[in-house]
């Protein structure tokens, strides 16, 4: 009954926080709502949470709705957007979408874990649209600090949603391509209801710098040490 259909935005976790992002999508009446997840991630805790590793979402939610949930769409490989995944999708038990270099991530970290679950997985990729139950989604390639991250624009007969996922306007990205501005363009020429966007720093003033320009500098920095250089790098950079 479309009449009383409604699309619902329900996050469970990565809203007003960095890490654990966990959005629920829902469209259709309020006692016959279709659902879907985008991503299941982790975050970590402070000094508030003593002997705590990792923190997961509370998804009592979906849990108690899961005869209508229809998949989880992950957007990249940072343990923030997918690192529950193992954790979480034996619980749910849903088709799982996500792009080739994700799937081979998390193949790689599921051999790592004992007795971790083998999640089947269904690839999708830049530029591709597919359907979950009432929801059209199209990937549109972003850039961000791993391979292969993506936004989503999220169709349903309401309207459209645009999640952005981690995302940045960088002229000269180190790792893929640059944001598809041109497809984000399309999509607000027709109309987009809402834009669920990654958020952090967007209150600083002025602009980011690009990742090359931070190459630059550590470069400088590791040029003029006289001794011995240790860099490390984020956990899940390949």
């Amino acid at each position: 009954n479309r009449e009383n259909a409604e699309l619902v935005f329900a996050p469970l976790g990565g809203v007003g926080e960095i890490g654990m992002n966990f959005a629920l999508y829902g469209y259709g009446p309020a006692d016959a709502r279709e659902w879907i997840v985008v991503d299941v991630g982790v975050t970590f805790p402070d000094t508030a949470h003593p002997g705590v590793d990792l923190i997961l979402p509370d998804t009592r939610f979906i849990e108690e709705n899961l005869d209508g949930l229809r998949g989880i769409v992950i957007t990249h490989a940072h343990e923030d957007h997918y690192g529950a995944l193992l954790d979480i999708w034996p619980k749910l038990k849903v088709p799982v979408w996500m792009t080739p270099f994700t799937a081979g991530l998390l193949e790689a970290k599921r051999q790592g874990e004992q007795n971790a679950p083998k999640i089947p997985a269904s690839v999708y990729r830049a530029g591709e649209k597919f359907t979950i139950g009432p929801f059209e989604i199209e990937a549109i390639p972003v850039a961000h600090s791993i391979p292969e991250p993506m936004s989503l624009a999220i169709t349903t007969p309401a309207g459209t949603v645009i999640h952005t996922g981690d995302w940045k306007i960088d002229p000269a990205p180190t790792i893929g391509p640059k944001t598809d501005e041109a497809r984000f363009r399309a999509y607000g020429d027709k109309g987009v209801l809402a834009l669920i966007c990654d958020s952090t720093n967007a209150l600083r003033e002025g602009d980011s710098p690009s990742e090359v320009a931070v190459g630059e500098g550590l470069k400088g920095v590791i040029e003029k040490a006289k001794g011995r250089v240790a860099v490390t790098t984020f956990s899940s950079n390949v």
